[in-house]
């Protein structure tokens, strides 16, 4: 999934790559927010609570890999390590200014129950992320200067 956003590359990357900011946009399911390692780049992560579902687990979120200005990807472990998770933003640059931030969240590992309850558990975290990238958008309004119209 994706979101256009009236930002440079450069701007969108800068504010994703601070791990401390992605509180402001997923704390409507992701809650607790524990940062630790350097405040950006490779090894920055956090320690949050998630709540989907009606269940409550607690995530540690890493970031692996980071090749600015275009993608980050963050690995995502839960579920006593039983469940692995990679999401990954993506910023491509558009035509006519502005970019498009990409969301993908795909499981390496998971446990029984998620995987057979895969159906719904994709559905409530698409809804979830749509509303990540719509925040993620807001945020970057308040926090950064468009581009001029």
């Amino acid at each position: 999934m994706s979101i256009d956003v009236p930002h440079e590359a450069e701007q969108v990357y800068d504010f994703l790559d601070v791990m401390a900011h992605h509180e402001k946009f997923t704390d409507h399911y992701l809650t607790n927010w524990r940062c630790s390692g350097p405040d950006r780049g490779i090894g920055a992560a956090a320690t949050v609570t998630a709540a989907l579902g009606g269940t409550k687990t607690d995530v540690a979120i890493e970031v692996v890999e980071a090749e600015a200005p275009h993608r980050l990807v963050e690995r995502n472990v839960s579920a006593g390590g039983r469940r692995l998770a990679h999401g990954t933003y993506v910023v491509d640059r558009l035509r006519g200014g502005g970019s498009r931030v990409s969301f993908t969240y795909a499981w390496e590992l998971a446990p029984f129950a998620d995987r057979l309850l895969a159906p719904v558990v994709r559905a409530t975290m698409r809804r979830a992320n749509r509303r990540v990238l719509t925040r993620l958008a807001a945020e970057l309004a308040r926090s950064e200067h468009p581009l001029p119209p």
